[in-house]
């Protein structure tokens, strides 16, 4: 199990420094999908089964699926395409690049200073899962629930679009004499 979780490591970074550096976003999120499915990989292999199956079907599937679509379906323009290669000029990335080469040193150190004691997993129930995030972590559970309500609402108000005949708001509760016109011509 060992050499299949060291595997699916190696497949899980090469694939996401994929995603980073390609410029086609639909061949970028492609890479995404073999990512998330290498980490469903390495899910298997430390005997977290519930996980890597979650991972599977909600990540590397749905997830993935409506990111493919909205991509596609986006009609990126030319001044997208200026703006990104404006985001891609070397000093932009100095910041993150630092932050990148921090976390590397971190994790080399970790590994270096594991005395080689192996990698040992316990497999986990979904019953255990269960228990665990609706005992432990109710609060968090609750919290994550409703901050992914307010982005769905956030996300259906920014995506709507405003008609030309609609009244957005009525000040002092009584429509003015324009907003009364323009239903009367509509009805």
């Amino acid at each position: 199990m060992e050499f299949a979780f060291y595997i699916c490591a190696l497949v899980a970074v090469l694939t996401t420094a994929r995603v980073i550096t390609h410029s086609n976003p639909v061949h970028a999120l492609l890479y995404l999908i073999i990512s998330l499915l290498a980490i469903a990989g390495v899910f298997f292999s430390l005997g977290a089964y519930f996980a890597g199956a979650l991972e599977i079907i909600v990540y590397a599937g749905a997830i993935m699926v409506l990111f493919v679509f909205v991509v596609m379906m986006l009609n990126l323009g030319d001044s997208v395409v200026r703006q990104e290669r404006e985001w891609l000029k070397p000093q932009i990335w100095i910041g993150p690049g630092i932050l990148s080469a921090v976390l590397l040193v971190v994790i080399v150190y970790a590994i270096l200073g594991v005395n080689d004691q192996g990698i040992e997993g316990n497999p986990i129930s979904a019953k255990a899962v269960g228990t665990d995030l609706f005992k432990t972590y109710v609060l968090a559970v609750e919290l994550a629930s409703m901050l992914l309500l307010a982005g769905l609402v956030v996300a259906f108000h920014l995506g709507r679009e405003e008609k030309a005949g609609d009244v957005v708001s009525v000040r002092g509760g009584a429509p003015s004499d324009a907003s009364k016109r323009k239903t009367e011509e509509h009805a």
